[in-house]
């Protein structure tokens, strides 16, 4: 079932999301070379509970950490661990957060120190993706038309769309229907209705689009070894367009 959300709950969802970016403004600006995951995920938790709202993540299915950190070939689902980051290093965050009972998910990928230009025009691109997927998420167009705007921004450009992942809805729950595929036709999936509140997340790889999991049984990394990228974005359905409230 898809739920649909009232205008003072999505309101509700616009004070979560403003305090989810702030989070993450300042965790971005606090990972560097040298900074150690296991702080990165002790910083999210205090702040998250210094603006009164909870980690989503933590405890989520099992999950023992607040945030997602997946560096270079790991796409997402990486826990923290005694790790250092380096120079150069591509790294990926995903974080929720539960406001009022409400939950949002937001997620960005970005690069340490040194910026190849390879990488930084695949980031850029991944991106893009994201930011022409939002454009679709409009009343009477389908689930279809975002997945079918996010392959090919991402395909035109010669990487791989991951089709074992799906964005989805969220709110009461940190996932809730429908499924958001990166692939697919505009035909596809529901009509998008006012009051729905989708995380749109394009997920790619810079080389093939097969993925595997870890040894640690969550996170899932590039098959290959290839780069890997993820954004994500909470996205309310509105008679005024999409408004995204993670921004």
């Amino acid at each position: 079932m898809i739920n649909i959300y009232s205008s003072s709950e999505i309101q509700i969802l616009k004070e979560g999301g403003k305090i989810l970016a702030k989070v993450f403004d300042e965790l971005i600006r606090g990972t560097k070379p040298g900074t150690n995951e296991m702080d990165i995920n002790k910083k999210a938790i205090a702040l998250i509970r210094s603006y009164g709202a909870v980690p989503s993540f933590l405890g989520y299915r099992g999950y023992p950490a607040a945030i997602c950190i997946s560096i270079n070939h790991e796409l997402v689902h990486g826990i923290p661990k005694d790790r250092i980051t380096k120079n150069g290093d591509i790294v990926s965050l995903d974080l929720g957060l539960k406001f009022k009972k409400l939950c949002l998910d937001k997620a960005f990928t970005f690069c340490l120190g040194r910026v190849n230009k390879k990488n930084l025009d695949f980031l850029s691109i991944i991106n893009r993706s994201l930011e022409n997927g939002i454009k679709q998420a409009e009343i009477g167009k389908r689930i279809g038309h975002i997945s079918s705007a996010i392959q090919k921004t991402i395909e035109n450009k010669g990487y791989s769309v991951v089709v074992d992942l799906f964005g989805h809805g969220v709110g009461w729950n940190v996932h809730e229907d429908p499924k958001i595929p990166n692939f697919g036709s505009e035909h596809d999936g529901p009509f998008l209705k006012e009051g729905m509140v989708l995380a749109i997340e394009p997920m790619a790889l810079m080389g093939h689009r097969n993925i595997k999991v870890a040894k640690d049984g969550y996170t899932i990394e590039s098959a290959d070894g290839s780069l890997a990228a993820h954004f994500e974005e909470t996205v309310a359905i509105t008679k005024n367009g999409p408004i995204i409230l993670t921004r």
